[in-house]
This record gives structure tokens, C-alpha cells and sequence, in this order.
């Protein structure tokens, strides 16, 4: 079933944000910048107790980066939730997140890469729409990323995302005008996310980028997605960015992973948009997920209804 849609208040200055750290550990410089950042738009910025911890691969302990989560879930003084990093390990949490705390206090959660299985956990358990995007530290961010991120933040704009042809998977766009929730993200995530936290797709526009993954590793997910039923009544297919995505250098294959990606979702049937500057590529573009979308394929674009109120 399909939530209700609620959509947390958006952003104004004097509002108080929380830095937390679900899955990596940022670098201190990084989560600096941020705060610098932030503060600049009249923001008032707190960090999490944990968000430079440091275990292995994870911002520390399961239950210290899940405390911290939940800490700013839970203060209805804090108005939106941004995560300093994707990485590795929010999954580990993503089922323990206090989601009666998310449903009295909605407020705007920000990230992108491992925080899709954040969002989608969310949108399952309580409707709360996110921000996907706004990487403000990185080296790939730049001006548009930062002006995308003030509109969905900031105001109750609808957020129009054009189709670059400069873009590899613009090659993948077909034709079509639909209509649908936008969910999804990361493909990494949503393949974690099935059968537990991923949402039913029936209706829905599936929003789909990736970071270093093999060609193996796409056509596997994707085909355990179609296979299991989650992509049953999907109506689009919004395709953003896969960086560093596609044979590994040792390998002479003459299949990339535009290939994989139109062999796999092509066998859907329904409309494709490519080419969207939304994942790990060059100043990408934060979008609202959760929220009713238009996939124009014909056009090049896609028009998702704010985030927030």
C-alpha cells in the first residue's frame, strides 16, 4: 500500500539542521564546510555525537550512529536531518530508525548514494518525503548542485530536472509521458532494500543511479528486482548517473553499462528518461523523492512536486 504523503516543513533561516553520519565517517574538513555552508543560509548547524567515529568501513557502532539518527528523529526542534556522507552501513540501521518518532515530528531528511535505503525505509513506514542529493563537500559539486539543493530545501517549487545528452545514459531515453510517486535512488540500495524495505513500486517512477558498480553487479540486481516481482506496475523509469560504472579495466567486453541497463530495464515496457544529472557525476542535482513526479520522455524532462510544505 501507498502511504499517505507528508511532507516535513521546509527550510528557513534560523532553522535548526543536525550533521549525522549513517553509514561512513566524513572527513572533519568536509563536515567543516558543510557547517560553513549551512550557517551562510542563516541555518543553525549541530553535529551528532558519532558523526567522526571511526569503525572499519562504518562511523562507528550500529547503535551509536543509529542513537544519533534517532536523537534528531526525535527532537521537534530540529527541522531537517543531513547526512555528511554516503559510504557503507546505513542499511544496518535503516529497519531500527524510530519511525513513530519520524511520523509526530516530520522532518527533511538530505542525502543521497547509501541514504537511499533511509529514504526508502521511510517512505514505507510513514510517508515522509526526502532530499535526494546535495553533496555540499565534494570536489564534483558545484554551483548547481548548491542552487538545486536552496529550491527543494527552501521552497514548495516543483523541481523540473532536464535531460543532458552529455550524459552516457541519455542514450537509454525511449518515449513516453507518465505519471507516479518518484521513489528510489541509489540501485545498490534499492536491490539491498528489496523484501524489507523497499516500497511497492506499483504506480511509482523508479529513480535509478549508481556509483562503481560492475556490469556484473547491474545486470545481477536488476535481475533479481524484475525477477522477484519489485518492478511489477512500475510506470517509468527515471535514469540518472552511473559513474565509474562498467568493465574493469583487465576486461575486453564491448557492452558498457549503458548496454546492461538497456537490456535489463528495456524489457519492462515502460517509458525511460537518461541522461539525468542526478547520482556521483559532475555537480549533480538534489530531487525530491516521495512525491508525485512526470516522467516526459519525449520531452527531457522530469517534474517532481516539493518535498516539503
Amino acid at each position: 500500500m501507498i502511504p499517505a504523503i507528508v511532507r516535513p516543513p521546509r527550510l528557513r533561516p534560523g532553522d535548526h539542521v543536525r550533521l549525522v553520519s549513517p553509514a561512513s565517517t566524513p572527513a572533519p574538513e568536509a563536515v567543516e564546510g558543510t557547517s560553513r555552508f549551512l550557517e551562510g543560509l542563516g541555518l543553525r548547524v549541530t553535529v551528532g555525537e558519532h558523526a567522526l567515529d571511526r569503525l572499519g568501513y562504518l562511523a562507528g557502532t550500529d547503535e551509536d550512529r543509529l542513537a544519533d539518527l534517532n536523537a534528531a528523529l526525535r527532537d521537534p526542534g530540529i527541522t531537517a536531518v543531513i547526512a555528511t556522507k554516503g559510504g557503507k552501513g546505513a542499511y544496518r540501521i535503516a529497519g531500527d530508525l524510530d519511525f513513530a518518532a519520524a511520523a509526530r515530528h516530520p522532518k527533511l531528511l538530505v542525502g543521497f548514494s547509501e541514504i537511499t535505503v533511509l529514504h526508502l525505509a521511510l517512505w514505507q513506514r510513514t510517508g515522509v518525503a526526502g532530499l535526494h542529493g546535495a553533496p555540499f563537500e565534494v570536489s564534483w559539486a558545484g554551483e548547481r548542485a548548491a542552487q538545486s539543493f536552496l529550491t527543494a530545501a527552501f521552497t514548495t517549487d516543483d523541481i523540473t530536472v532536464t535531460a543532458s545528452a552529455d550524459e552516457p545514459t541519455s542514450a537509454l531515453t525511449t518515449s513516453g509521458r507518465v505519471s507516479g510517486v518518484l521513489l528510489g535512488g541509489n540501485q545498490d540500495m534499492v536491490a539491498t532494500a528489496a523484501g524489507w524495505a523497499l516500497p511497492d513500486l506499483t504506480g511509482a517512477i523508479l529513480l535509478l543511479e549508481a556509483y562503481n558498480l560492475r556490469l556484473g553487479h547491474i545486470d545481477r540486481q536488476l535481475t533479481m528486482l524484475e525477477r522477484s516481482g519489485r518492478l511489477e506496475g512500475v510506470r517509468g523509469i527515471a535514469v540518472g548517473q552511473y559513474t565509474e560504472c562498467g568493465p574493469t579495466p583487465d576486461e575486453q567486453l564491448d557492452w558498457t553499462a549503458v548496454d546492461v541497463l538497456r537490456d535489463r530495464l528495456g524489457r519492462l515496457g515502460v517509458p525511460i528518461l537518461g541522461g539525468l544529472p542526478i547520482g556521483h557525476g559532475s555537480d549533480p542535482v538534489a530531487v525530491p523523492v516521495g512525491t508525485p513526479a512526470v516522467l516526459d520522455a519525449g520531452a527531457g524532462t522530469l517534474t517532481v512536486s516539493a518535498a516539503v510544505v
